[in-house]
């Protein structure tokens, strides 16, 4: 989905000091040599380093980064990697270059998992992280330390890995800003959340995913992309310990990936349109299994068994979906598991999950594997087999601890101490309830429960902006061109004239357009606008702002230019439009422009420099069209190189005319009582013409 285009943050009622152009198609990814655009979701090299990183299987997510030719715009640039920066960091980056950046930092961060530290300081309950890695004391004396040879810092490794991680976040953060593609803004901004969180910086995470769920419309088209993003939130806002809010989204997660399926909207490398929607569901019944279990801790087991029944119902629905042997088939199985032991029925659930366990200790899925083990142990708990509980929850909570899944960690906490309560083991409950409580007083419940409060109000407010900037896009963007309209131009011209700068004006008009709507009918003649338009924006600076006026005609606004610069640029035009193909469209009659141009005085006004430039356009027409006019100045009686005494007024044909023109032939001698003189002369046109694609 392409977003709002590159003008809609213009406030057109005020000084509207930015230049609005009409919006470009999303660039999803950037071809050339050494580029992979599968690293792009849902691109098949994206979902393998994803999984690998998912699972810590650390180096293979850097062997299959590895395969990124580092000359590709996928290489962190030079200022990232804190060395000196060179010109070409100054290229924007692209998109592709994000994701890349991206999975690199998430590889870092979880490295530094795995060697104890995070990017707060805080160390981790590792036997070798015996200092915290504190990069707030200051990165740079860490880096240098490295410098010292093999006496240095030994944490100058991990401080190095950090920064970089860091830069990457940046990078790829102000790549995704700069996108116009919601979707992939939105997905960027959940992963980053996944990063945030995987560094215990929890008030970021919580800011990435209130601005990715601003950005996730429910108009959104369904997509495989959509599914994953969705679910990636839901996860992300669990782990925040924001269950209804996770339900929700993966609950949309669901439909979405219900909706592609039925409507064929998956592409090849999306996979079985089944399976997608297999795997949401299977998401969504361990979403309910959680939330389950809390409640059956709360003491509230009617209010739980609902939860247990929709995590089975989900299950069975995932499993009579997905194809044989298919690899969603034991996520599925887990979590009917999980159901299972909810509802109370331990024997059924203890086969199947036993299965589980030996399956994923073998394809070393660590996540689902602690997910297997934390059910069995409830239910071999439930079974009164204390013994064997407490060998299968020890492993779960080994495994959740090792890699950073917190959600399973606590509960797995927390059916230890329950556990040797039961027991009367109070020497062993004792240090699981303390690292529990711990973990629970470093939730602070009650700034989650502000969080449930702030996240609805900030994505309500980002929602209300995007929709007050679609407002202002339809109110100032012409439909037909996607050019700003005229009532834009008039603001903006204001604007600039009010705050006392010297713009030029350029009326343009596409010569006997009656003619090519006769010849080529309306749809043609919009065609031919369109084309017009294109070549207006081609031809003009970034500075300058192309707006449709009315019909065939056009306005181009030259900020803080002479009339001189003006008629070199619009000259350009002209003959691009005069040797432009037409034939492409279906057009055989020529088709050429005229071009009337004034610069503003202080002191002028937009009605007045408009008639000025109209004024010189209606001369350029006159003396035989396909041409570029200019007038000097508009509140000049004559030219600045005019004699004193030259009564000649402006326009006319007189010593010291004030009309310049530019094209192919040479102008026909102006009429002393024509021009603009004369049309100064007359009551101004009407400012607000309905627009329209045709006409004279």
């Amino acid at each position: 989905m392409t977003g709002p285009s590159a003008w809609d943050a213009s406030d057109t009622t005020g000084d509207l000091t930015s230049s609005p152009r009409r919006a470009r198609p999303a660039v999803l990814d950037s071809p050339g040599p050494g580029v992979h655009s599968a690293l792009v979701p849902p691109g098949a090299l994206h979902q393998r380093v994803t999984a690998a990183l998912a699972n810590w299987q650390l180096d293979d997510a850097e062997r299959l980064l590895s395969v990124v030719d580092p000359s590709s715009p996928y290489e962190a640039g030079p200022s990232e990697a804190g060395r000196p920066a060179t010109d070409d960091d100054a290229a924007p980056p692209s998109l592709g270059r994000a994701w890349a950046d991206t999975l690199r930092a998430e590889l870092l961060v979880r490295r530094l998992r795995v060697a104890g530290f995070t990017l707060v300081g805080e160390p981790l309950d590792a036997p070798e992280a015996t200092e915290s890695l504190d990069l707030h004391a200051g990165v740079a004396d860490l880096l240098d330390g490295a410098e010292d040879g093999p006496d240095g810092d030994p944490r100058s490794e991990s401080a190095s890995h950090a920064a970089l991680a860091i830069a990457l976040v940046r990078s790829a953060k102000a790549a995704f800003d700069a996108s116009d593609d919601d979707l992939q803004r939105a997905a960027g901004l959940a992963r980053h959340a996944r990063i945030e969180l995987l560094s215990r910086r929890i008030d970021a995470a919580m800011d990435e995913a209130v601005e990715a769920a601003s950005l996730l419309d429910p108009g959104l088209t369904p997509s495989a992309l959509l599914v994953d993003t969705l679910g990636s939130l839901a996860g992300v806002l669990a782990d925040l310990e924001l269950m209804p809010l996770a339900l929700d989204y993966q609950r949309r997660a669901l439909e979405a990936a219900t909706a592609a399926a039925e409507r064929g909207a998956l592409g090849p490398d999306d996979g079985e349109p089944a399976v997608l929607a297999a795997r949401a569901a299977t998401c969504l019944g361990e979403l309910c299994a959680e939330l389950g279990e809390a409640l059956l801790d709360d003491g509230e087991p009617e209010s739980a068994r609902p939860h247990f029944a929709e995590a089975r119902r989900l299950a069975e629905q995932a499993l009579a979906q997905l194809p044989p042997e298919a690899e969603g088939i034991v996520a599925a199985q887990v979590v009917h598991g999980w159901g299972l032991v909810g509802l109370g029925e331990h024997a059924a659930a203890t086969g199947q999950l036993r299965a589980a366990v030996r399956i994923t200790s073998a394809t070393g899925d660590r996540a689902l594997l602690a997910s297997a083990l934390l059910a069995l142990g409830r239910a071999l708990r439930r079974q009164d087999d204390g013994r064997s509980a407490d060998e299968q929850l020890a492993k779960a909570l080994a495994l959740a601890t090792e890699h950073g899944l917190p959600r399973l960690r606590r509960a797995a906490l927390r059916e230890l101490c329950t556990l040797h309560a039961e027991l009367d083991d109070a020497g062993r409950a004792l240090p699981y309830l303390q690292a529990y409580l711990a973990d629970e007083l470093d939730r602070v419940d009650e700034r989650r429960t502000r969080w449930v409060e702030l996240f609805g109000r900030r994505k309500s407010l980002l929602e209300n902006e995007r929709a007050a900037g679609q407002l202002r896009r339809q109110a100032y963007e012409d439909p037909l061109t996607r050019l700003p309209n005229r009532r834009y131009a008039e603001a903006r011209l204001d604007g600039l004239l009010s705050a006392g700068t010297t713009p030029a004006l350029a009326v343009v008009d596409v010569d006997r357009f009656k003619s090519i709507n006769d010849a080529v009918g309306h749809p043609g003649g919009d065609a031919v606008l369109r084309a017009v338009a294109d070549l207006l924006l081609a031809g003009c600076r970034d500075t300058d702002e192309v707006c449709r006026w009315a019909g065939d005609e056009f306005v181009v606004l030259l900020p803080d230019t002479t009339a001189e610069q003006a008629e070199h640029a619009l000259e350009r035009v002209r003959r691009a439009v005069a040797g432009h193909d037409w034939t492409a469209l279906g057009v055989t009659v020529p088709v050429t422009i005229s071009v009337g141009i004034a610069s503003a005085t202080r002191g002028d006004d937009r009605r007045t420099l408009f008639a000025a430039a109209d004024g010189v356009l209606y001369d350029a027409k006159r003396s035989g069209r396909d041409r570029v006019v200019r007038l000097s100045a508009v509140t000049q009686t004559r030219a600045p190189d005019a004699p004193p005494d030259d009564p000649s007024p402006p326009g006319s044909s007189g010593a010291g005319p004030s009309a310049v023109t530019v094209g192919p032939v040479q102008p026909a001698t102006l009429d002393p009582v024509g021009g603009f003189a004369a049309l100064l002369a007359e009551p101004v046109r009407p400012l607000d013409p309905p627009l329209s694609t045709g006409g004279p």
